[in-house]
């Protein structure tokens, strides 16, 4: 077992965490998770001998063969296969001595050397590896190509490949899922299931941790807990710890209150001297219990877009491609405020082509792109990260789209997502990509676009993170189409799905659920109603999504309208309520000479909570009709 005791350990002045005690037992799979920079890494470069200890052990048993993700790749002339296939060190180790027996003429060596390799699945290898290679999303002859052919994501998966093709007994993941589009996360998922040896997983996608983790570390104020179950059970224990030491926090510092109130009132007296000083002595030996704090440091809101046409957008029959080749062929599709579209559909069949169709990056070839008057379009996309200016901080950036702001509240905007004091101050060049990525999603938020277009928003951002974006998307009033391999985010966020396949992008009727298995479907060489699920194609449905789509906006737009006038007349008269308490709370109201004038008031105090009670019923009502709809449709 891998064992840790009495661990502290140190990044330069940062203590990560102190006293640790664990054993993860052979064939264990441990979710490890905590806030970014909570030391989660530094673990794992612990395990593998690259950081020592400050104090304490971390024993791991000799014999075991450690594989993990090396953080770069170099240019490199060998094939990709073959940089895959030396990711089996004895396998390599074997080859080489095979060779070197040939070469020598060795025959008793030779005969040894084939039974080790063919003990070693020597002779499966090669499949092994393909299979690899095609599970993360590489095509049929990329093996041959060099590696450095490859851009920076490609050898991201180069070296996930790698890692899996070693026969190990521990398994060090670090973020695997990043640079992934959601069929491999899948292929992943089952892939980690059945591998045999003991696995240590970082990862903010928390579908992915419940569907392979048995066990969940987590690092949190410098502890380090250590929990049975998958993520979610991690989180329902956790969430009542939090709760019991709230109540214990909140006792104590009752009682803490009572003790400083009595020594501030009795200390100077000479009687009760005596009786202050042992109160102030069981101050100093109280061990202080901690706050609950809530784990996520983001609060932030969608500014919502100050026009809402109807439709925003469409498209009419589009083709879309690059060079001589088309990607996508007629597109059509209709984009209305309330819509919650994401995309699936494999590596490569066109989603982030679909994507940026719609945001205007990409010309069509043919048919027609027809966008309201005012449309403000909010495109999220990883070159949105890269180009962020090194040089400047964030309130820098967010100045350069608002130069009249006031400050204090670029800051507040700024806070919500993470960037307080002298982050906001710092040059975003020494950022991390979660916090880079946490950067370019502020910037495009404050522009209060009202169509967002979200291609993999949450690479590099933790679960605070995600699970804050997904709380702000549900407030959201304009049209959102994303594409995310994060399972979560899609199904809190996504009221519908659609499939990029094969040029087309058409409903998908199976539900996040069904996606796995059409996908299964499709490596069977089935076609895509024997999975289960109900693709519409052609001319006549189209024609007739048009026509329940119309149907639908002729249903929801006077709830629409309703519900915003209702929300408008109620935000006056809150505003009113307040006037009118704030007046009431004045002690020249309540004089005998002002007895006319309280009256006036707490009339129209009485009159103002009734008609407010009156709209908030109706306004409710209204919304669960909207809702009832939208469930329907």
């Amino acid at each position: 077992m891998l064992r840790i005791e009495n661990l502290t350990l140190r990044r330069g002045a940062k203590l990560l965490f102190e006293q640790a005690n664990l054993q993860v037992h052979g064939g264990q799979k441990v979710g490890v998770t905590g806030a970014n920079g909570s030391g989660k890494t530094s673990l794992f470069s612990l395990i593998l001998g690259d950081l020592h200890a400050d104090s304490g052990d971390c024993r791991v048993p000799p014999r075991w063969t450690i594989a993990h993700v090396a953080q770069e790749t170099h240019a490199d002339t060998r094939a990709a296969l073959d940089f895959v296939l030396e990711g089996d060190a004895e396998l390599t180790l074997i080859g080489e001595r095979l060779a070197r027996a040939e070469k020598a003429g060795d025959g008793h060596a030779l005969a040894g050397l084939h039974s080790q390799f063919d003990d070693a699945g020597g002779y499966a290898a090669t499949s092994r590896a393909g299979q690899l290679l095609h599970g993360l999303g590489f095509a049929n002859g990329d093996g041959r190509r060099p590696v450095a052919e490859f851009s920076g994501g490609w050898r991201v998966r180069l070296n996930l490949a790698r890692a899996l093709m070693c026969r190990s007994d521990l398994l060090l993941l670090d973020e695997p899922t990043n640079h992934l589009d959601l069929d491999m996360v899948i292929w992943l998922e089952d892939w980690l299931r059945a591998y045999p040896g003991t696995l240590l997983l970082i990862s903010h996608d928390r579908e992915f941790l419940d569907s392979v983790v048995t066990h969940v570390l987590h690092i949190n104020h410098q502890r380090v807990g250590f929990y049975p179950g998958n993520y979610s059970a991690f989180e329902r224990v956790r969430t009542e710890q939090l709760a019991t030491q709230q109540a214990a926090y909140r006792k104590q510092q009752r009682e803490i209150a009572h003790m400083r109130e009595f020594v501030e009132r009795f200390r100077a007296k000479a009687t009760k001297a005596r009786q202050a000083q042992s109160r102030l002595k069981a101050l100093e030996r109280m061990a202080l219990i901690a706050p609950a704090h809530v784990d996520a440091p983001f609060d932030f809101a969608l500014r919502q877009p100050a026009r809402l046409p109807m439709p925003l957008l469409r498209l009419q029959q589009c083709d879309a491609g690059y060079g001589e080749d088309d990607v996508l062929t007629d597109v059509t599709l209709s984009l209305s405020p309330g819509d919650r579209i994401g995309l699936l559909g494999r590596n490569g069949a066109g989603k982030s082509t679909l994507v940026k169709l719609l945001a205007g990056a990409l010309l069509p070839r043919c048919g027609r792109r027809l966008a309201a008057q005012y449309l403000g379009v909010g495109y999220f996309a990883q070159h949105q990260v890269e180009q962020l200016d090194p040089q400047a901080s964030p309130l820098q950036h967010l100045a350069r789209l608002h130069p009249s702001a006031r400050e204090q509240s670029l800051r507040d905007h700024l806070g919500g997502f993470g960037f307080s004091n002298e982050q906001a101050l710092s040059a975003c060049g020494t950022f991390s990509g979660g916090e880079k990525s946490s950067l370019a999603l502020a910037l495009l938020i404050y522009q209060a676009p009202n169509l967002l277009l979200l291609d993999e928003p949450t690479n590099h951002l933790d679960l605070e993170m995600r699970q804050a974006l997904a709380v702000a998307l549900q407030d959201f009033d304009g049209a959102m189409v994303l594409v995310s391999h994060d399972r979560h985010l899609l199904r809190v966020c996504c009221d519908r799905l659609m499939l990029v396949h094969e040029g087309k992008a058409t409903d998908f009727a199976g539900g996040l659920d069904g996606y796995p298995e059409w996908l299964r479907a499709q490596e069977r060489g089935q076609p895509a109603e024997q999975s289960g699920t109900t693709l519409a194609h052609g001319a006549a449905a189209r024609k007739q999504r048009k026509r329940e789509q119309a149907v639908r906006r002729q249903q929801t737009q006077p709830l629409r309208e309703k519900i915003v006038t209702l929300e408008e007349q109620l935000d006056r008269l809150h505003s009113r309520q307040r006037d009118l308490e704030s007046d009431l709370a004045a002690p020249e109201v309540y004089q005998p000479n002002a007895k006319d004038e309280l009256k006036t008031l707490l009339k129209e105090k009485a009159a103002t909570d009734q008609r407010a009670r009156m709209l908030e019923e109706e306004w409710l009502a209204a919304s669960e009709r909207l809702e009832a709809l939208l469930k329907a449709d």
